[in-house]
């Protein structure tokens, strides 16, 4: 069993790229082999509209034709039996490279074409999947915010495509190493030091945890 995560952060070894890594622990102790990618290593765009996935008698199998830097991931992905995919939130929503990444995976699978009532799926399995999402605003303000709400969209998508997916909320993470060296007063530096002291061991169980679930839903072959 093989397992793609994808880092949608433009940091390595930050908050989204460590809860990925705890991911990766939870669905290895499960069996799977895990591999880790960052988009933001990738020069592309999103989906372009070519529509040679929707041509009748296409041979792309569910596969994005366009054949740039993204080609190696996106066909990784392909051959993935469980997908996880990291982003931090900004202005709400996952990074301009994860939304463009999601369109080029996702849009190849789906159809236009209905049966019985139920869209055409170009796959032949479940594949699990996942998305860890990180910010810096507290719990409150994320829901003030209505970010699940707004993001829940993303899992419905994925839900559709793959047939299953789940999402999983980290709030409050430290934004900066050193916080005095920024123009900032919406966040008590001293309160974001004590939350990530007493949190973020928990969150990094939280993802270990999420890995494992999500490895755990693999069908048997």
């Amino acid at each position: 069993m093989k397992a793609l995560f994808v880092n949608g952060s433009p940091r390595k070894k930050w908050n989204t790229d460590q809860m990925l890594d705890a991911a990766v622990k939870g669905a290895e102790s499960a069996g799977v082999q895990c591999e880790k990618v960052h988009l933001y290593d990738y020069a592309y765009k999103g989906c372009i509209s070519c529509f040679a996935c929707k041509v009748k008698g296409s041979r792309t199998n569910g596969l994005c034709a366009v054949k740039d830097t993204l080609r190696p991931v996106l066909e990784k992905a392909h051959e993935a039996d469980m997908i996880i995919i990291g982003t931090p939130v900004y202005y709400s929503y996952p990074t301009g490279q994860t939304r463009a990444f999601m369109e080029r995976l996702m849009f190849p699978v789906g159809t236009y074409l209905w049966e019985n009532g139920q869209q055409v799926l170009i796959r032949d399995k479940v594949i699990p999947t996942g998305i860890i999402y990180t910010m810096n605003c507290p719990k409150d303000m994320m829901e003030e915010h209505r970010y699940p709400e707004m993001l829940k969209d993303n899992e419905l998508c994925m839900n559709q495509i793959f047939g299953y997916c789940e999402s999983l909320y980290i709030c409050d993470t430290y934004q900066f190493r050193d916080y005095s060296r920024y123009d900032i007063n919406l966040f008590d530096p001293e309160k974001k030091a004590e939350h990530r002291e007493k949190f973020f061991g928990k969150d990094l169980e939280s993802a270990y945890e999420f890995g494992r679930r999500i490895a755990s839903m693999i069908p048997e072959k």
